[in-house]
């Protein structure tokens, strides 16, 4: 009976586990899709490692409009930031 319970407790953390997004889970932005920010925070800047303008955190929004240059990606930041400008890629869930 200990063993049921032991494997059924392990099953339970796995799935729980594999339900939260994390950086394994990051992607790329679609160009054209407003995606949710999956980082803990991600800098909003003026150009590809440009100036820092502000801050996107988790569950968060960008509308990813391209274009992509050097690993960073264009696009619309929503929430306080509210303004265009250039986000590291591969940080949307």
């Amino acid at each position: 009976m200990t063993a049921v319970r032991l494997a059924a407790a392990a099953t339970v953390a796995v799935l729980a586990a594999a339900a939260v997004p994390g950086v394994g889970y990051a992607a790329n932005g679609t160009i054209g899709v407003r995606e949710t920010v999956c980082a803990q925070d991600l800098f909003v800047r003026t150009d590809p490692n440009g100036a820092w303008m502000g801050t996107l955190y988790r569950g968060q929004t960008f509308l990813v409009e391209g274009p992509r240059s050097g690993g960073y990606v264009y696009g619309f930041a929503y929430g306080h930031i509210n303004r265009h400008g250039w986000v590291q890629d591969g940080w949307f869930c």
